[in-house]
């Protein structure tokens, strides 16, 4: 039997800031789920399951939260689901949902992902042992940047590319009304003049700290043709993952998200995804890691996505705009940052992503990572329904 096809027909969320004091996680995932439902012109009683998704419990102190969430996401006697995929967890919880309407589980499925991080301390929560080496990690870019560094020997991109990076997404962001930074007197010489973190990572070349949430409402195609709204068509998703060490590991380029992104092509029949692609959501929690996934989702030759990003071509106006809400280098709610990849890739396709509208976008990618560049989940979202 054929698969039901998957529509994006309500997307909501909050605005990101440092800390929501304003309100309890409970609050803050009720205010994404609500403007989700509202888009989708929807009620709780049209939901037939949830989907929720969050980075680590650790990281707020707060386990299981989904059993004390379920009242404040209309849960109460439908079937709810916890994923949990570390940093990718958004996506994935999104390609969770969108599996179960598309197998007709579920008629309409609500899917929302979070993070407080303001009730944490991730930085130190991440400053995990790794086994056989030294204890020298600070937060996850402690962890990274020696494959950042890999990346600038392997394939001799200039020490300037991290600040062209984090120079357009911070002046996207001021561009999308729910980011977390905006930076109003960004310049480049600013970028290059803030601390060094982890060489070769730059204070203002990292992701902030936010608390926020995002939620979207997946239906089949009755209930695409019921919207209100023009519906993002799932065109093909995916999720692979590896171990963290094992021998022969790539580093710079895993397997696994090279893996994912072939598998999610195929199934969109996208051969020239450079030239068949209008719009890009990266997740880029360090700037230097858009070069390194052109490559790795193959929008650019091993040694060549830095050279993209020099000429301009992922600027809100080139080729290939990536990251055109300001991605996770402006809005960083760790649980939410993947599935916020995801809805701001079918925001573009709807027609609905506002300042930062690409203009004409058809077809685009939402793409999240986690661990220890272990897990991958990816989606293509299209304009129009996919071929069957």
């Amino acid at each position: 039997m054929s698969k039901e096809p998957v529509a994006v027909v309500g997307i909501g969320q909050t605005r990101h800031v440092a800390a929501r004091k304003d309100v309890s996680i409970a609050g803050l995932v009720r205010e994404a789920a609500l403007r989700a439902l509202e888009d989708a012109q929807l009620t709780w009683a049209d939901i037939d399951a949830v989907v929720i998704g969050k980075a680590p419990d650790f990281f707020e102190g707060v386990m299981m939260p989904e059993l004390y969430l379920a009242d404040a996401l209309g849960a109460v006697g439908k079937p709810m689901l916890r994923v949990h995929t570390a940093g990718s967890v958004g996506g994935s919880t999104a390609l969770v949902a969108a599996n179960l309407v598309a197998a007709r589980v579920h008629g309409t499925v609500l899917t929302l992902a979070f993070e407080k991080q303001s009730e944490s301390n991730a930085m130190w929560g991440l400053s995990l042992p790794v086994p056989f080496q030294q204890p020298l990690l600070a937060g996850a870019g402690g962890f990274f940047a020696p494959h950042v560094r890999a990346y600038m020997r392997r394939t001799g991109a200039p020490d300037t590319i991290g600040s062209l990076v984090a120079y357009k997404d911070r002046r996207n962001a001021l561009k999308n009304p729910y980011a977390h930074l905006h930076e109003h007197d960004i310049t480049l010489e600013k970028v290059q003049a803030s601390p060094m973190l982890w060489d070769p990572v730059r204070y203002s070349e990292t992701c902030p700290s936010s608390d926020g949430a995002c939620a979207m409402v997946l239906t089949g195609r009755a209930g695409a043709d019921r919207a209100p709204h023009p519906p993002a068509w799932v065109h093909g998703g995916a999720m692979r993952s590896e171990p963290t060490l094992f021998a022969g590991k790539d580093a710079v380029s895993p397997r696994a998200g090279r893996d994912c992104a072939a598998d999610v092509y195929r199934q969109a029949g996208v051969t020239d995804p450079r030239r068949q692609i209008d719009a890009v959501e990266m997740y880029v929690p360090f700037s230097w890691y858009e070069p390194m996934w052109l490559e790795n989702l193959g929008f650019a030759e091993e040694g060549e996505g830095w050279k993209l990003t020099e000429a301009g071509v992922t600027e809100l106006d080139g080729d290939l705009p990536v990251n055109p809400s300001g991605g996770v280098l402006s809005t960083n709610p760790i649980g939410a940052s993947g599935m916020l990849r995801f809805a701001e890739a079918a925001l573009q396709v709807r027609g609905r992503a506002g300042d930062h509208q690409i203009p004409g976008a058809r077809r685009a990618l939402g793409h999240a990572y986690g661990g220890g560049s272990q897990f991958f989940a990816m989606w293509l979202v299209g304009a129009e329904p996919p071929a069957t």
